[in-house]
């Protein structure tokens, strides 16, 4: 870079004030440096914080990095977490860890670059407006390698990454890492009707019978933002969370305060999908609302209907992409299931290094295969997708 930069360490989001956090590129609604992500914004990443969901007792202790110039002013920035496990992360190393552990390393701590519990890509090497991209992300990803020497971590990665980072972490000796998520794209439709012309005559049959039967029972669904997020609707909405989590993972992350900060921190990013009957709420999903894109989070029930996860999770994110003229939906992490609803399949990147040479000879020989499988996968899947031959989206 052209003049002398610091690149500070920050334990803790309380540490940091916002304003100084959401100058970074896409990390401010109201900055056009870049589309803003909600997962990336003070407001989210405090939340996790203070909550007591993503902190140093929960096996993500901070070590945010921010890039300062001579003047004081930030000019770019990276989340990181110290951790001593691989949870919460949806990108899966634990095969790593039980070999190097059992060929005598110690794969904990490592360092972790990333929105805890959100399997959604953003940036990762924040970059200030103004400021020339490619030398604070090779700076910001040098750092990031550093940090884990000087932590005698094992190892440091960065999930969920942009594809356009990639170059600067390979720059910087991480190795490249692919998977595959399923997204819906927005192709200008102005309705759900719309899109279902968009779909083969059987698949659109089958969705339209498919949405019929979540509703059968008497069920109605509301969708709620902003001032109707009230601490009595969190409460409903972490009973679900707190049931299907509770049986899915056996510890849910999140705890019930996250929801009560987002709430009044960010009302207006946040859009939940709730099942209504018998004159309550039964099943509900939470998704955030980006520039561009919705990000569907996860999802909860108390009572078990045919078909209503599909409707609740996949079905009313698209309706609500339509209306208010998103393009995408993102809709978290695997799930071949979200194919016949309209969601294809997009790769995700995530980046690698690691300090023990045998170590990275041996996953990059892995990730090599696997990338080509993942390549592989993605093709056979697009071409069992349920659009109309010709009109196949691409993300």
């Amino acid at each position: 870079m052209s003049d002398a930069v610091t690149l500070r360490i920050m334990q803790s989001f309380a540490g940091i004030p916002a304003e100084r956090w959401n100058v970074l590129s896409g990390a401010s609604k109201d900055h056009s440096g870049g589309v803003y992500n909600p997962f990336l914004s003070h407001a989210y990443l405090s939340a996790l914080e203070q909550s007591g969901s993503a902190t140093a007792k929960t096996g993500w202790l901070g070590q945010h990095l921010l890039l300062e110039g001579a003047d004081g002013q930030v000019r770019g920035g990276l989340v990181c977490y110290l951790k001593s496990h691989s949870q919460g992360e949806y990108v899966f190393d634990h095969g790593w860890a039980d070999a190097f552990e059992r060929a005598g390393g110690r794969y904990y701590p490592k360092l972790q670059s990333s929105v805890p519990f959100t399997p959604a890509t953003g940036p990762r090497l924040l970059t200030a407006h103004g400021e020339a991209e490619r030398p604070v992300q090779d700076a910001l990803a040098a750092g990031l390698k550093e940090l884990a020497r000087r932590h005698d971590a094992s190892s440091a990665h960065a999930t969920f990454v942009p594809e356009t980072e990639i170059p600067a972490f390979e720059q910087a000796g991480f190795l490249h890492r692919t998977d595959q998520q399923f997204h819906f794209n927005n192709d200008g439709y102005s309705s759900h009707a719309n899109f279902l012309e968009t779909l083969a005559s059987r698949k659109r049959k089958a969705l339209k019978k498919e949405r019929r039967a979540a509703l059968e029972n008497g069920i109605s669904i509301d969708w709620l933002t902003g001032s109707d997020l009230t601490e009595a609707i969190w409460d409903q909405f972490f009973a679900f969370y707190m049931d299907t989590g509770g049986r899915k993972w056996g510890r849910p992350y999140l705890t019930r305060e996250f929801y009560s900060l987002i709430g009044e921190r960010m009302p207006d990013d946040i859009l939940l999908v709730m099942a209504r009957r018998n004159g309550r709420y039964i099943a509900g999903a939470i998704n955030f609302i980006g520039g561009d894109a919705l990000y569907g989070r996860h999802w909860g029930c108390i009572e078990d209907h045919p078909f209503l996860h599909f409707e609740v999770c996949y079905h009313q994110a698209i309706d609500f992409a339509i209306a208010k003229g998103l393009k995408r939906v993102e809709a978290g992490a695997q799930g071949e299931h979200k194919l016949a609803r309209g969601y294809m399949p997009v790769t995700t990147h995530s980046a690698h290094f690691f300090t023990h040479s045998g170590l990275a000879r041996a996953v990059g020989d892995y990730l090599e295969r696997e990338r080509r499988d993942v390549e592989e996968t993605a093709e056979i899947l697009a071409e069992h997708g349920p659009f109309r031959k010709g009109e196949r989206q691409d993300d």
